[in-house]
């Protein structure tokens, strides 16, 4: 059996039992309120998430068809990750003035748009697509979430259970990828390859992601209500608010830092995971035709990291538990640097490569709702969706640069692992600075005293007075 079909079984059956076993232990909302809202936003946000996840696999395979020189192939991409960092930031931002709803409705828009400039085998407008495509991931990682946490909020729902929503939000994208996967294949299949004596289009699975997009947007028009960061204040005053909570608490300045690292090696990882798998596999002393030794089945791959994902969703639910995300995500941090330092030190050994990529897939499950956990308790409402774009700059920028540079896979993965190395001492120091913010049970103490002894001064202060009062009154009549 194949060693990846084998593993992806294997995980499929692990992730059943971690499943039953969460909604075993985890805490039950039983608020009916709470579980439609939760409903209407996984409905939507979802959604979104398919649109985005059915052109993946099919844009690459587009521009070659095409006619795209690899070099042009490998601009266009860059111009997606530079419109994120750029265009993205000042767009998504928008929606602490102008509405988390409207900027969300917005992000369908642009893709629904980017999707079209797929029909036209033009450089040019190809490029205009991947500008589009790159300002609405940034809306799709900053507005939804904030939404959310505003109006999760503002319905005061207990705040404990925002955490299960990002978890279940989490899981439900791993199985919104799988799925995508396959019907994007399935339409490129049936309808996208359209032969016109030069080359094979794949435009099938951008012209349902149009369909998925144009759902989304009339779900969220008629099922979500409008909320705001500071409405009236200026843009530019959003930015420099932002700015200034970034620079004047450390605890937000530091979560930042822990994203932007752990998601520009997640971004390099995702590029990279393939040439690194395919380098172990193409050793010399592995004969490329030899049948056991069958090239990487990509399908079962991706299928195998969106399992381990979800695992990885579900065991957050587990962790918060026994502890804050603060805690464990030093750990997950930890280990997940030491799961991309397997290229570096066993490049010829692809069964270990391969388990040390799962393992980080599953760390990756963790991060997403944990961060998203920490974002909501520390990050401000006024500039919330602004701070979360300013977090994804520098994340933008470090893949940029990887895209620019032609760097050895080595010099590569050695990036990944320093640059998770800085975001677990940050992440060491936001949980100490965590726990001083908490009040311990010895200062709790010491605060009810000195309420106790303010109370009881005032009231012998009280009774002190009215025996003076009664005195007086008696010395009048006398």
């Amino acid at each position: 059996m194949d060693m990846f079909l084998f593993a992806l079984a294997l995980l499929i059956f692990i992730c059943c039992i971690l499943y039953l076993y969460t909604r075993q232990v985890q805490h039950q909302i039983k608020d009916p309120h709470h579980r439609i809202f939760q409903q209407v936003f996984l409905f939507v946000y979802l959604l979104a998430l398919a649109g985005d996840w059915l052109q993946g696999p099919h844009v690459y395979a587009l521009y070659e068809s095409y006619g795209i020189q690899k070099h042009e192939i490998e601009i266009l991409f860059i111009a997606g990750f530079g419109s994120s960092m750029l265009f993205g930031t000042l767009v998504a931002s928008l929606a602490d003035k102008y509405g988390r709803r409207n900027i969300c409705l917005l992000y369908g828009i642009l893709y629904g748009i980017s999707c079209i400039t797929k029909h036209f085998p033009n450089f040019q407008i190809l490029f205009v697509g991947r500008l589009l495509a790159g300002m609405a991931t940034s809306i799709l990682f900053s507005a939804f979430e904030s939404w959310l946490v505003s109006e999760h909020r503002h319905r005061n729902f207990e705040s404990d259970t925002l955490g299960i929503i990002f978890a279940n939000a989490y899981f439900g994208n791993s199985i919104v990828a799988i799925l995508s996967g396959i019907i994007a294949q399935l339409a490129a299949n049936t309808f996208g390859y359209v032969s016109n004596n030069r080359c094979l289009l794949f435009r099938a699975p951008f012209d349902t992601a149009i369909f998925v997009f144009i759902a989304m947007c009339f779900l969220l028009a008629t099922t979500w209500s409008e909320n705001y960061g500071d409405a009236n204040a200026p843009v530019s005053q959003s930015f420099l608010s932002a700015w200034k909570s970034i620079k004047s608490d450390r605890k937000i300045f530091l979560l930042g830092i822990v994203q932007a690292l752990f998601e520009a090696s997640m971004y390099v990882f995702i590029l990279e995971w393939t040439p690194a798998l395919t380098q172990a596999l193409n050793k010399e002393s592995i004969d490329k035709t030899d049948s056991k030794n069958p090239p990487i089945s990509h399908g079962y791959v991706f299928a195998s990291y969106m399992v381990a994902m979800m695992m990885g969703s579900n065991s957050f639910k587990v962790f918060c538990n026994y502890t804050t995300p603060e805690s464990f995500m030093r750990y997950i941090i930890i280990v997940s640097a030491f799961c991309l330092s397997v290229p570096v030190f066993l490049p010829g050994n692809q069964v270990i490569m391969f388990i040390s990529f799962l393992i980080f897939e599953f760390c990756i499950g963790i991060f997403w709702p944990a961060m998203a956990t920490m974002r909501s308790k520390y990050i401000s409402e006024e500039a919330r969706a602004t701070v979360m774009n300013y977090f994804r700059i520098p994340l933008n920028f470090i893949v940029v640069v990887i895209l620019l540079k032609d760097f050895h896979l080595k010099i590569i993965f050695m990036s990944c692992v320093f640059f998770l190395s800085l975001a677990a001492a940050a992440m060491f120091l936001l949980h100490k600075l965590a726990l001083h913010s908490i009040p311990t049970s010895s200062t709790i103490n010491k605060l009810l005293s000195e309420q106790e002894e303010k109370m009881l001064q005032a009231m012998t202060s009280s009774i002190d007075e009215n025996i003076n009062n009664n005195e007086q009154n008696g010395n009048s009549m006398a």
